[in-house]
């Protein structure tokens, strides 16, 4: 129970060099299921833990922190732990059949490997509480992340691996320069130290400056507008079993990186009071949510539109934080969940399309509904939690935002959250009514069938979940609203 902290990391970083020696994509995918399975288990025990004890601490080696390295997991990072994994171990088992539609068959075993290597990095950059281990961890993700969108058949995959690669580095760059200005004011690393370490410093320039490049390397990562120009090409190219893993993973992980500058290393009050970060990001979000939710509604390629969804949709989640409320954090935190989960179970319907069709333009998927009734089903329930319809999961955390919003006095921003759902319908209706409303003449070919049970099973699993914590969202709101006090308290 003790070394749980970093068996959280070490049990896929482990498995990850053995799928690559195996060279067999079955056995591969074995080693991948088990490893990722028992993450999710170990997160899940991490996260009954600190609900029951608070933070958990380990230090690597027996070296205290500041002098070593910690681990450490407070109700933040063991919820966002529960996402990561959640998925993971959905994705997985998901992964066999579309990967061997998508992959060929000598790359699969690495596929494997590069997959674990890139959940790894993720969970390492959530249990570390050491700001260059940030660094580490999150390039150990990044170049996996770069390496799974490259194995598209596609060719434009390898354009998009190679964009997100620039804005990637670029962004590591500015994160990297951030943690060196911070080590060179303080000395020291480890994140609770520096939150002791930097409001005792003397004014100067220096610790702004790295807050800024701090702030805009993560944004970068985390694909806020007007930093997205890598993920639209990265979503719509990367094999399905990729897409549906990176859009729920990567950016909520960067999300994570920002709060835990925002609230641990820097505190709220410098963030907001002093920086007034809250005051660029307001802004920033609403854009995001207006702009890219109007790209969406004239896209053609679902991936595509579902990748400026997603742009929105972090607007959302930065909306919530910049209120800087325990309201509006414990919306944004919520949502961090939900929409990972919604996106989850789009990308992941879609990956049964292209199984069967080898396309998901929306004129290719006239009629389709008729052909797959059940795959065409999980997409329309996450449609419906991504709109916010009531009794889903979306409907949940945008209440929680127009409350935390109204809480504010920002009533004309509450309103417009109700209007960008409305594009949200749009948009998930183009769709609806090609797959349900069309003439599917288009679709005589026989094997235009059902997808198989391999790929409907794990899509159904996040399709449900989308309902569940749409009826019930006593699990999430808790482990949301945990969070906010937390990290609200750290600042205080």
């Amino acid at each position: 129970m003790t070394h749980l902290p970093v068996l959280q990391v070490v049990v896929p970083l482990l498995a990850a060099p053995l799928c690559a020696l195996v060279k067999s994509g079955r056995l591969a995918w074995i080693l991948a299921v088990s490893s990722s399975w028992c993450a999710f288990l170990i997160a899940c025990k991490i996260f009954h833990e600190v609900q029951q004890s608070g933070v958990i601490s380990y230090n690597l080696g027996g070296w205290s922190a500041p002098v070593g390295i910690e681990y450490r997991i407070d109700a933040l990072g063991a919820f966002v732990l529960i996402i990561v994994t959640l998925v993971g171990a959905v994705v997985t088992p998901y992964a066999l059949m579309s990967v061997e539609e998508e992959i060929d068959e000598s790359k699969r075993a690495l596929f494997y490997a590069a997959f674990l290597l890139c959940l790894s990095g993720l969970l390492g950059i959530i249990v570390t509480g050491d700001v260059f281990n940030v660094f580490v961890f999150l390039e150990i993700s990044s170049l996996s992340a770069y390496a799974l969108i490259a194995l598209g058949k596609d060719r434009r995959a390898l354009t998009a691996a190679y964009q997100y690669l620039i804005m990637g580095s670029v962004g590591a760059t500015f994160i990297v320069i951030g943690i060196g200005l911070l080590y060179v004011m303080t000395g020291s690393l480890n994140m609770a130290d520096l939150a002791v370490l930097l409001p005792d410093l003397p004014s100067n320039r220096t610790v702004p400056v790295a807050f800024a490049f701090l702030t805009v390397g993560v944004c970068l990562k985390l694909a806020l507008f007007p930093l997205h120009m890598w993920l639209p090409n990265a979503y719509a190219y990367a094999p399905s079993a990729v897409t549906s893993f990176i859009a729920s993973t990567a950016t909520k992980v960067a999300i994570y990186i920002l709060l835990r500058f925002f609230f641990t290393v820097f505190g709220a009050n410098y963030s907001f009071l002093e920086m007034q970060i809250g005051t660029y990001l307001l802004p920033l979000s609403l854009v995001a949510i207006f702009s890219m939710s109007l790209v969406a509604v004239f896209q053609t390629n679902i991936k595509r539109m579902l990748a400026y969804s997603s742009l929105a949709q972090i607007g959302y989640i930065i909306l919530g934080i910049s209120f800087f409320s325990n309201a509006g954090l414990t919306a944004g935190i919520l949502h961090l969940f939900n929409h990972a989960v919604i996106k989850g179970s789009l990308f992941m319907a879609l990956g049964c399309v292209m199984y069967r069709l080898k396309s998901v333009e929306i004129d290719d998927m006239r009629g389709l509904g008729k052909r797959m009734p059940l795959t065409m089903g999980a997409f329309v329930i996450g449609g419906f939690s991504l709109i916010g319809v009531p009794f889903t999961a979306g409907f949940i955390s945008k209440w929680y935002l127009i409350q935390a919003a109204l809480e504010q006095g920002l009533w004309p921003v509450a309103v417009l959250i109700l209007t960008a759902s409305l594009m949200a319908v749009v948009y998930i209706w183009k769709v609806v009514e090609a797959v349900y409303f069309s003439d599917g003449s288009g679709l005589q070919n026989s094997e235009y069938s059902e997808a198989p049970m391999g790929l409907l099973v794990p899509t159904w699993i996040l399709a449900f979940l989308c309902l569940y914590f749409g009826i019930d969202a006593t699990l999430t709101t808790l482990g949301a609203s945990s969070a906010a006090a937390h990290l609200m308290g750290i600042g205080s």
